[in-house]
């Protein structure tokens, strides 16, 4: 079985009860629903410069506007769509310190699939959040 190494980033601004979490969905693909920053790792890349790539190439904010509060779980996931292969999540806690923007468009520049993709980001709030796509919500319960 192959494992494929992943990263995934909670975002978030704003304390307590005002608190949000960042998400993004797919222009033109709602069947990929609404989903948190994150992505493989590539081979002979760090954990942490992975983790950073994939929050820029997919929302467009830059490490210098974020916070890293820490690792917040690693778990496996298996992919339903794909029975022989195996995601390694590493899931971060990041802080937001830049400028404050609701929602935003992001062209997705990489070389990887999403590569010419708009992301649709937007903050909501993380004590009443729709269910994520992958289950990527699944350790939200670490960050409240």
């Amino acid at each position: 079985m192959e494992v494929k190494r992943k990263v995934l980033a909670y975002i978030t601004k704003g304390e307590n009860t005002e608190r949000k979490i960042l998400v993004f969905d797919q222009k033109g693909n709602p069947d990929a629903g609404l989903q948190v920053p994150g992505g493989t790792i590539e081979r002979d890349e760090l954990l942490i410069d992975a983790l950073y790539r994939e929050i820029e190439e997919e929302t467009g904010i830059r490490r210098e506007q974020l916070e890293l509060r820490g690792k917040v779980h690693k778990r496996n996931y298996f992919p339903e769509h794909r029975k022989d292969v195996i995601h390694e999540r590493n899931i971060f806690h990041l802080i937001y310190i830049g400028d404050d923007e609701t929602e935003w468009d992001n062209l997705v520049q990489s070389e990887g699939q999403d590569n010419g993709m708009i992301f649709h980001c937007q903050w909501m709030p993380i004590h009443n959040l729709p269910q994520l796509a992958a289950r990527q919500d699944e350790d939200i319960e670490f960050i409240v």
